[in-house]
């Protein structure tokens, strides 16, 4: 029996994690959930994801806050290939926001969405990131 890609959901709103699972189980997934930057990066050891999917906004630690320390941080060293992929509400032409997009990118996401999402533009960013 072959492994089951795991994607890690990280997002304080409980309707974008069923909304994702629904998307996601229907491909070869399995989708596990955090609701905080803080749960996120415990389930990223205990759990070993293949792909993350990473809100910015979140209460407490914010998702570019999770994206520096899973990328930078030493003892995240063992888990910093995995792919990211950032999820956001706000357009990225809005400079002004001190939480941008182009610092996320630059900070090493793999891939950034605007919400809301199509599903088969999820599904197609999952896969592409995937197979990187």
């Amino acid at each position: 029996m072959s492994k089951q890609t795991k994607i890690l959901v990280i997002d304080d709103d409980p309707d974008v994690h069923t909304w994702v699972q629904k998307i996601l189980e229907s491909k070869p997934y399995e989708v596990v959930s955090a609701y905080d930057g803080y749960e996120g990066l415990r389930k990223v050891v205990e759990e070993r994801p293949d792909l993350i999917i990473l809100d910015v906004i979140m209460p407490g630690k914010h998702g570019m806050d999770v994206c520096r320390e899973l990328k930078t941080d030493e003892k995240y060293h063992f888990f910093s290939n995995i792919p990211v992929l950032m999820l956001t509400v706000y357009p990225e032409d809005r400079e002004t926001m001190h939480l941008s997009m182009q610092a996320g990118m630059m900070m090493e996401a793999e891939d950034y969405l605007q919400k809301p999402v199509d599903p088969e533009e999820l599904v197609k960013r999952v896969e592409d990131l995937l197979k990187e």
